[in-house]
């Protein structure tokens, strides 16, 4: 049966493999062999733009081979994807991680392929295939990388394009020659982006059991490792991989920028990414000119924070192209012009727009900036030019909401339904709704990230229980549903609160969370029975009312933003002013672009 499952799951791959464009197959005789893993499925792994970057990167360079490794069904083998080589095979392990709930499937790739899960635990002999180097990267290692610190020999604390070539550098000169444990000092003294954990340990306040700082277990070494980035480019980063079987199928991605200048203070995109970077028109079409000329149905990344000039650019030249466009959602400020006859002609039937806030002072508290007039304007647009669907992003559980707020949302849903109903009657359609809620989380390196989970301010050192804070959620869910209950063609869906609060407890974690992802991945446990089993609570993590000057596991790194006008910004909120989007040029508020 087993050797069944196996023959089954080879020729799936090289169904997978014969279907996608952009594979790298390259020959291993004389090269140093670099696996790459996506801790997840091959169709969400395929999908990331990241993570294809890294992998065309890591095989442009004509002494590696790199091969890609994705989460195997239940019972398949684990094997890389270009070759069905072992994962044992590879002396160097990159993984790339974008989401908290990838953490335990780090644990689970290690364990498949039987090495040692802790750094700790792993010889310190010369680096090779018996005794590999396992390096992690991704966006959510720079906003939190220390619930995978005790799993990670080696992180790289930035984006790809600035890190790996200077890597690979060192790799050539030292490589066989040091021993672990050297090798890995040399980087953190020699390599800008790079964090050893095994040369950092955390210091635990005796009376509250937080975090409260770190010591440096080596002269020499920063006292917090600064991330890297790319300024400028000539030509925008696009899809390397294309694939069927991708989330959105053979989609050629282009990148906007990376960044985001509005501040949103529940998103860390817009403050890890600091200062932020928006490509002019020409790099992005430079990046859509690789497409190849069959390729027509095209996404741009980070179409909230174009400015409208360069989006009447990109929608003219998709549109003289002859290309269709999707994306994730759209800013309702943004939706005029060329870019509604772009939609129209690109034969979507629906679209998705992010209020986030359930009402206009939320929105102001969160320093999103929509009003409601904004909202229905780009709906009545929106069915106008044929999208007959509509989405709204909804988060509950954001700091000072209340019930009232909530019942906003409810009366905002039914006038974007009287507002869409007569356009879409007049062209003979059915238009209809969907509101998407989500829980908020407490994300690292934004304002929010000194509030609890669940959204309830309280006084510093105090915190509810995290079965009340679920069940609060769940109240405000229930509450929604009523109202929307009587509406036709109005849907509603939303997550679970019990796994968002995982989510919020693994992004304020500390190293201490390595124990119970481990504990998860070996036995199966339930992350709460896990918790308990090492001692640990989620309340100390995912509720806890932070202070000013608190010590936060993620300080390690340093992002140049600084705490205290991240304090400001949170207690801006409660007084629900905004703040206006950041202009590099002449802004200096949060300290990222110096004096």
């Amino acid at each position: 049966m087993a050797r069944g499952r196996q023959k089954k799951k080879v020729s799936v791959e090289k169904s997978l493999l014969a279907q996608e464009s952009g594979t790298w197959l390259k020959k291993w005789k004389g090269r140093r062999p670099v696996a790459l893993l996506y801790p997840n499925s091959y169709s969400i792994g395929v999908s990331s733009l990241g993570f294809q970057l890294v992998y065309s990167l890591l095989n442009s360079f004509d002494d590696v081979v790199c091969e890609r490794f994705f989460l195997p069904e239940a019972g398949a083998p684990f094997r890389s994807f270009e070759t069905q080589r072992p994962l044992n095979d590879f002396p160097l392990i990159f993984y790339s991680i974008s989401f908290e709930h990838d953490y335990l499937n780090v644990a689970r790739l290690l364990l498949a392929a039987d090495i040692p899960l802790f750094a700790k635990e792993r010889s310190d002999d010369i680096i090779s295939a018996d005794n590999p180097l396992v390096i992690g990267g991704g966006v959510a290692t720079f906003m939190n990388p220390e619930p995978l610190a005790p799993f990670t020999d080696l992180f790289l604390l930035g984006e790809a394009e600035g890190m790996l070539p200077a890597l690979f550098s060192l790799f050539d000169t030292c490589l066989a020659e040091k021993k672990r444990a050297e090798l890995l000092l040399h980087f953190q003294k020699e390599l800008a982006g790079a964090y050893v954990p095994s040369l950092y340990t955390p210091v635990y306040d005796k009376e509250t059991g937080q975090q409260s700082g770190v010591k440096q277990e080596a002269s020499g070494i920063p006292s917090r490792i600064s991330k890297v980035i790319v300024s400028t480019t000539e030509k925008a980063a696009h899809s390397q991989l294309l694939s069927p079987k991708a989330e959105f199928s053979n989609l050629f991605v282009t990148e906007l920028g990376r960044g985001c200048s509005r501040g949103c203070r529940f998103c860390a995109a817009g403050f890890i990414y600091r200062p932020p970077r928006l490509w002019n028109a020409d790099a992005v079409i430079k990046g859509l000119e690789e497409r190849g000329e069959t390729v027509k149905r095209i996404g741009l990344l980070g179409m909230e924070m174009a400015d409208e000039q360069e989006l009447k650019s990109l929608s003219s030249y998709l549109l003289d192209s002859g290309c269709s466009l999707s994306f994730s959602s759209l800013r309702a400020d943004r939706i005029s012009g060329p870019l509604l006859e772009l939609l129209g002609a690109s034969n979507l039937k629906s679209v998705a727009i992010a209020p986030d806030g359930a009402s206009e002072r939320l929105r102001r508290i969160i320093n999103k900036n929509l009003t409601e007039e904004d909202i229905l304007l780009a709906a009545e647009r929106l069915v106008a030019a044929g999208l007959y669907k509509l989405k709204l992003y909804l988060m509950i559980g954001l700091p000072g909401e209340t019930y009232e707020d909530l019942q906003e949302m409810i009366a905002l849903v039914k006038k974007v339904k009287e507002r869409m109903a007569p356009v879409g009657k007049e062209r003979g359609r059915l238009c209809e709704i969907t509101l998407s809620v989500n829980s908020f989380a407490p994300k690292p390196w934004t304002p929010f990230q000194f509030h609890p989970f669940a959204g309830l301010q309280q006084e510093k050192g105090t915190s509810r229980t995290a079965k009340e804070a679920v069940a609060s959620l769940k109240e405000k869910i229930s509450f929604l549903k009523k109202g929307l209950r009587k509406e036709a063609n109005v849907r509603m869906n939303h997550d679970k609160p019990e796994n968002v609060l995982f989510q919020a407890v693994l992004s304020r974690g500390d190293r201490r969370l390595a124990n119970v992802l481990a504990t998860m991945a070996i036995n199966q446990s339930p992350w709460k029975q896990a918790m308990k089993k090492h001692g640990l609570t989620p309340e100390q993590y995912a509720l806890v009312q932070h202070g000013a000057d608190d010590y936060f596991p993620w300080n390690i790194v340093d992002h140049k933003i600084e705490q205290k006008y991240l304090w400001q910004e949170y207690q801006k909120s409660f007084q629900a002013k905004t703040t206006i989007a950041c202009d590099t040029a002449v802004c200096k508020r949060c300290g990222v672009c110096g004096d």
